[in-house]
């Protein structure tokens, strides 16, 4: 196989990727102190990963809140039971909010066509304004999370296409932003898409202490392949498809992808010689990069090129550290790493999908390579809003944890991280690996153990593997070494001390937030 270029890191090709491209918005290079500044947000959609979700897959603004308001006819005020949602650039899908059971649908006085969804529990939403809705939404029938209900409209008291969405809790109207914050779906007026499909063996290795949100199957091989073409997917020896399975294990992701390189590359051994640019073993390394990157399989204490056990471990370890995880293209990215070329890219996806596919543990949603230290120039949280973040986590102490919980009363360690910065305006990615890369693109930077202040943010490796963030806690009081978040099953959320994590794990990171906000003021709280 011809090596294009795995010499040193890779990890160029990854830097090289525009940050207009992982960025919708750009912060001032030298903010002043106090000021806040924009949240920046991941280009890709946010994945629904909880039981609710906004009720549209597309961007959004909200043009009228909750409470009293000045009449749409122009004359008086009324009381505003639910918001006003725009969608960009046109009107699209309405999508239910939840999972429930269709209580009305049709004409209902100055909402126009609205549908009302009963939820359980006391719990109902209202779609109103509607300009059809969909022959499947009839009373009585049941209704998944996400499912189109009809199409936003202008239908009723209305001045313009929009959505009217309404929560009730025990017949009492209450503000949508707030119960939607609260149940881990903001309406913060980004795309949101639907949860991926995952295969169902995907979950056999979850352990109770992971967190929600994880998962994408494998993409696509694409359009441009070229040994793939011509060149069948061979059978794989026993041992080569043992050593696959084994390192898939450790860095948590398909043997089949590295199935796919083995195939690609050397046909699974069966051309198991150095190429002419030098690549040698079954994965065919050069030796700067295996130097890098080569890391003992079989337990032998030492890492050998030539060693088909080392060799298949050494690839899991460079994709993963290549940013395997990070959503699709995050995939593509780590191929394209380790040899440039889109054709080399496809074949392996396709020789890939040609073993069985499967689903990648990892942020669905990608938030860029997340490469570099982040934003140093950034001021950090105001005192304030800091306080406001631990009160909030301090008030969840003892609450149980949950694989997969978006709250409000059990929590996963990212959902509960969210939570607590979404009390002050900010709107982070759902899990861990992807809340870390959002800091590196630009909202907050690194900071060593030692300058750790109360707020940073800790990450560090669990059930992922080696190079993928698994985990994620808030720094509660730094001079004891205190941190507080959603731990696991036994203990829910709970204050720790994170050295134990700083000494023993593959990964260790404290990561400050800069002082951003999604809707920012002038200055900072003080």
């Amino acid at each position: 196989m011809k090596k294009v270029a795995i010499l040193g890191l890779l990890v160029a090709p990854l830097l090289m990727v525009p940050l207009a491209a992982v960025l919708l918005l750009a912060t001032i290079a030298t903010p002043a102190i106090g000021e806040e500044l924009k949240t920046l947000a991941c280009q890709s959609p946010t994945v629904a990963t909880g039981t609710w979700r906004p009720p549209t897959r597309q961007k959004y603004t909200i043009t009228s809140g909750f409470g009293h308001r000045a009449s749409p006819g122009g004359i008086g005020s009324t009381y505003h039971e639910g918001v006003d949602l725009a969608m960009l650039p046109v009107p699209g899908p309405v999508l239910a909010a939840s999972a429930g059971t269709v209580k009305t649908a049709g004409p209902r006085g100055g909402l126009g066509n609205a549908v009302v969804l009963d939820h359980g529990s006391g719990i109902e939403t209202t779609y109103g304004h509607l300009a059809r809705i969909d022959a499947a939404i009839t009373p009585g029938a049941r209704v998944a999370m996400g499912q189109r209900l009809g199409v936003e409209g202008s239908t009723g008291t209305s001045t313009g296409a929009h959505l009217h969405f309404g929560v009730s809790v025990d017949g009492t109207n209450i503000d949508p932003v707030g119960f939607m914050a609260k149940h881990g779906a903001p309406l913060a007026g980004r795309a949101v898409a639907p949860p991926p499909r995952l295969d169902t063996s995907f979950t056999q290795w979850l352990p109770a202490d992971g967190e929600g949100g994880i998962g994408f199957p494998l993409p696509a091989p694409g359009r441009s392949r070229q040994n793939s073409r011509h060149n069948p997917a061979l059978p794989i020896p026993a041992p080569v498809k043992g050593y696959y399975v084994k390192a898939a294990h450790r860095y948590k992701i398909p043997w089949t992808l590295l199935a796919g390189i083995g195939m690609e590359e050397t046909g699974h051994g069966r051309n198991n010689h150095t190429s002419s640019a030098g690549a040698q073993g079954l994965m065919q390394f050069m030796p700067a990069t295996w130097a890098g990157y080569g890391v003992d399989g079989d337990g032998d204490g030492r890492a050998d090129i030539h060693n088909d056990a080392d060799s298949a471990m050494s690839a899991a370890n460079y994709l993963t550290v290549a940013g395997a995880t990070k959503g699709p293209e995050g995939v593509r990215r780590a191929l394209f790493a380790y040899n440039h070329a889109q054709w080399y890219v496809g074949d392996v996806l396709w020789y890939a999908q040609a073993y069985g596919g499967g689903t990648v543990a990892g942020d669905p949603t990608g938030c860029g390579p997340g490469t570099g230290a982040g934003n140093p120039d950034l001021p950090p949280l105001a005192d304030g809003r800091v306080k406001t973040v631990l009160s909030w986590a301090h008030s969840q102490l003892g609450k149980p944890y949950r694989l997969g919980s978006n709250g409000p009363d059990t929590w996963d360690c990212s959902s509960f991280t969210q939570a607590a910065f979404r009390q002050i305006g900010v709107t982070t990615p759902r899990t861990a690996q992807s809340q870390r890369d959002w800091l590196a693109a630009g909202n907050g930077h690194r900071v060593r153990p030692d300058q750790a202040r109360p707020g940073d943010l800790i990450f560090y490796d669990s059930y992922l593997g080696p190079n993928v963030a698994g985990h994620v806690e808030i720094v509660d009081d730094p001079t004891r070494h205190q941190a507080i978040g959603a731990q696991n099953p036994r203990v829910g959320v709970t204050t720790t001390d994170y050295t134990h994590a700083r000494d023993s794990k593959h990964l260790f990171e404290i990561w400050r937030v800069g002082n951003i906000s999604d809707t920012p003021t002038k200055a900072g709280a003080p």
